[in-house]
């Protein structure tokens, strides 16, 4: 490889989360080595996400969708890149599928750890030691060299830029006044139920908050809707009982109306996000304001929100983690028997050491 500024392509994740963390590697590369440009190939919902990471040069377009093969279209983009003369290429998926357009686009020095069948296809590879690596962004950042590897507490936190003319013309355009502090809540979960802490649980937190003076925003994809929905009713349920409640102009659902770049502006103005193991939680840790993750069936040591201002609630129960998407036990204890109290004891301590810095 060149010991002249490097151009380099990243395979990127397919999931919001993952992608959040990618920023890691990103940061370490810009800081390890002569950078040309930093690329990055990606799903098309992440194009917003990757332009708010500053190490990014250009984010291109994946015109395949996740786990689908389609070689000849793989084969095209390829050729297409190879005017762009990469000497890098770092695939962070470890499909095979994700190996060959840097193969197809002849960039030198294809990087990446064995995967499924990959020999040929990558040429720099590294065996996963999942014990050794126990965080997925340690082994994100192992692909940039065991030469530039720096112990877990240095590992660069990823943070998103954030335009804050633009934050405030997302809260004109969804009626959002700061005259209360801001709660989100992102109660939904790409991966499924086991993730989701109740709706009944998200309901009885808000509640509590908006009694203390707070308002509240629901956030979420079109696939979140519904339990932003429950939480929206119980929430007015419960105000017909409690007259120290207003819920008029207190709770925004606006689950399923936001694009992700408005998502990320909304979560940077929030005074506290709740948020299920999510690609949202990791965003707002990414955007520098207090977060409590929520956590059931995966586990916090795999994928925890990389921010010193996050904190991790979760029971810890013996059948957890499962990694299921549904409870092979049928009850959810872990989510269940995880109360609102448990969420306002860590968001106490969360927003107080953030004052005190």
């Amino acid at each position: 490889m060149s010991s002249s500024a490097l151009s380099i392509l990243i395979i990127g994740p397919s999931w919001v989360g993952d992608m959040v963390m990618a920023q890691s590697l990103f940061t370490l590369l810009v800081n390890a080595y002569s950078v040309k440009k930093l690329d990055v190939l990606a799903p098309p919902w992440s194009l917003p996400l990757l332009a708010r990471m500053p190490e990014v040069n250009a984010a291109i377009e994946m015109p395949v969708g996740h786990g689908k093969l389609q070689l000849s279209t793989r084969y095209r983009l390829a050729k297409t890149l190879r005017t762009q003369h990469y000497d890098w290429a770092i695939v962070l998926p470890n499909s095979l599928k994700s190996a060959l357009i840097p193969f197809f686009a002849r960039i030198p020095k294809r990087t990446g750890f064995i995967g499924e069948m990959r020999w040929g296809w990558l040429n720099d590879v590294y065996t996963l030691n999942k014990s050794q690596l126990a965080k997925m962004v340690q082994r994100f950042v192992l692909l940039a060299g065991k030469d530039t590897i720096p112990v877990v507490s240095k590992i660069p936190i990823p943070r998103l830029n954030i335009d804050h003319t633009l934050a405030q013309q997302v809260l004109i355009k969804y009626a959002i006044t700061m005259d209360k502090p801001l709660l989100a809540l992102c109660p939904g979960a790409e991966f499924g139920i086991a993730k989701q802490w109740p709706a009944h649980h998200y309901a009885a937190f808000a509640q509590q908050k908006q009694q203390q003076g707070w308002q509240v925003c629901l956030l979420g994809s079109v696939k979140d809707k519904a339990i932003c929905q429950q939480i929206e009713q119980q929430l007015q349920e419960q105000s017909l009982t409690d007259s120290q409640t207003r819920i008029a102009g207190d709770c925004y659902n606006l689950a399923g109306k936001t694009q992700l770049a408005e998502v990320i502006d909304i979560l940077s103005l929030a005074q506290l996000v709740v948020s299920n193991d999510s690609g949202l939680m990791h965003i707002a840790a990414a955007v520098d304001v207090p977060v409590i993750g929520i956590y059931g069936s995966t586990d916090p040591d795999f994928t925890p929100p990389l921010s010193k201002k996050s904190r991790v609630v979760r029971l810890g129960l013996e059948c957890s983690p499962c990694f299921q998407r549904q409870c092979p036990l049928g009850h959810t204890d872990c989510l269940e028997k995880l109360t609102p109290d448990d969420v306002e004891k860590a968001a106490l301590i969360c927003m107080d050491e953030e004052k005190t810095g």
